[in-house]
């Protein structure tokens, strides 16, 4: 079993920044995409940012300049370094993950979601 830990959401005012961390956990032969997503209330779920194992990234023209997304393969962790945050960034967010366990079976699995919320 695949576990997808996430940490870093929290109250942040215009303008400021947090950092989101998600760590895979389990029998993880390898680990392809990740990425975060996130979704606000009464919205669709939309992408933020994803990373390949290579380090090939994309990013939402509304995070694009702000919003960095990066991984440590050794750890299993994927990182969100977001900053200049305004309030319409405000959304929980879900940590993605399409790897292969040491059975050879393919999952793409959702972290639990941390709540990101921005006020002044």
């Amino acid at each position: 079993q695949v576990q997808l830990v996430e940490s870093g959401g929290g109250l942040v005012q215009p303008g400021g920044s947090l950092r989101l961390s998600c760590a895979a956990s389990g029998s993880i032969l390898t680990i392809n995409a990740m990425g975060w997503y996130r979704q606000a209330p009464g919205k669709q779920r939309e992408l933020v940012a994803a990373i390949t194992s290579g380090g090939i990234t994309n990013y939402a023209g509304s995070v694009k300049g702000r919003f960095a997304i990066s991984r440590d393969n050794a750890k299993n962790t994927v990182y969100l370094q977001m900053n200049s945050l305004k309030p319409e960034d405000t959304a929980v967010y879900l940590c993605n993950a399409r790897f292969v366990t040491t059975r050879w079976e393919h999952y793409d699995s959702w972290g639990q979601g941390t709540q990101v919320t921005v006020t002044s």
